[in-house]
């Protein structure tokens, strides 16, 4: 798996007790990585963390990425290899309600990883998450390139754009060529995932509730992508960060063409593996939702040989399974099932042809 670099490497994440952090430290461990985190502690209870948590991690330390003396001592310490920055937060309708939180936590958070590693000097490879929002989005038919303007009408997504420019610029200023990339990612559904205002996790408590679940805009289309297929973009680009001058400063990861669908056909699908009822409802005025959102991942395909894995049916099939088992099942061992989908999916990749899953070291 990706021409085995991580094993022995000292691989860091920021936003480690997160939903996409949890896997992500969880697929390092797996892969021989010694995985560090630095994290405020989960926003929800119950959470990933708490359950692949204690099988993933050499050492955390609870602090806020805002907190530069903290965060610097963490990496002054740890000294890794390769640094996953997923820290933020991440949520749009959050961001209206605390816009400065939000600016704080995404803009200065990141210019706190990035001049922390400058000013210790590090040779650390550097993968900067932001996210598929940070397009000026204008609702065009067709997915946004990675050249695309940036921009964004919420906080949240003014925020991330900021601080994908931001990046760009402390990367041109202060690094050498092919050591700090952005990753940009669509809507990621899968196990595990508890955040509010999220289809999901909201399908979830709806359904344990018997409260019907509440739609703004059943009809926006967004590119729906399985948390690992996400994962195996983020993991190709830390494993391929090795000073190439030509190494393209940003990839989008999304789905195939399949995975772009409307809000109604994600829970048309999901209602055949856990049957939630919901109803639309108006949004609120002053949130702005852009009614299409596609991302174009030709640059990825090209450059990486990435791909999507899993089609649609299937992301969403092995994203119920495992709440099926947490909160259906009896006596579940959710580590060793998050394990086997995790094993699963790389098969499928080896099937596939796919780069990082056929790449020798």
């Amino acid at each position: 798996m990706f021409g085995g670099f991580y094993s022995g490497k000292i691989a860091a994440i920021t936003g480690h007790t997160g939903f996409k952090g949890s896997w992500l430290a969880f697929w390092l461990a797996q892969l021989g990585a010694r995985v560090t985190g630095f994290s405020l502690p989960p926003p929800t209870h119950p959470n990933l963390h708490e359950i692949l948590g204690p099988t993933s991690l050499d050492s955390e330390t609870t602090g806020d990425i805002r907190d530069l003396p903290a965060l610097t001592r963490w990496l002054e310490s740890t000294r890794p290899d390769v640094l996953f920055h997923l820290a933020a937060q991440p949520l749009v309708r959050l961001s209206y309600k605390d816009p400065l939180d939000t600016l704080t936590s995404c803009v200065l958070g990141t210019a706190h990883v990035l001049e922390a590693i400058r000013t210790l000097g590090l040779p650390t490879r550097l993968v900067i998450v932001t996210t598929d929002k940070v397009y000026e989005n204008r609702s065009w038919p067709y997915g946004y390139r990675e050249n695309d303007p940036l921009g964004g009408h919420d906080p949240y997504s003014a925020s991330k754009a900021a601080a994908d420019l931001m990046t760009q610029s402390w990367r041109r200023s202060f690094f050498p060529p092919g050591r700090v990339a952005t990753v940009r990612a669509g809507n990621v559904i899968g196990g595990g995932d508890y955040a509010v205002d999220r289809i999901v996790p909201d399908i979830i408590r709806s359904s344990f509730s018997g409260v019907p679940l509440q739609i703004r805009n059943p009809e926006s289309t967004r590119p729906w992508q399985q948390v690992l297929d996400c994962l195996s973009g983020y993991l190709e680009v830390g494993a391929r960060l090795d000073g190439s001058p030509d190494f393209p400063e940003a990839f989008n990861f999304g789905p195939g063409p399949d995975g772009n669908r409307s809000v109604r056909e994600v829970l048309a699908e999901f209602n055949r593996h856990w049957e939630t009822p919901w109803e639309k409802v108006g949004s609120a005025p002053q949130l702005a939702e852009a009614s299409l959102l596609n991302l174009t991942i030709d640059r990825a395909c090209a450059r990486l040989g990435w791909r999507p894995v899993w089609n649609f049916e299937e992301s969403i099939q092995r994203t119920a399974g495992w709440y099926a088992l947490r909160h259906t099942g009896t006596a579940p061992n959710l580590v060793d099932f998050s394990r086997t989908q995790i094993l699963e999916y790389c098969q499928a990749a080896r099937t596939a042809r796919v780069a990082w899953a056929t790449r020798p070291s």
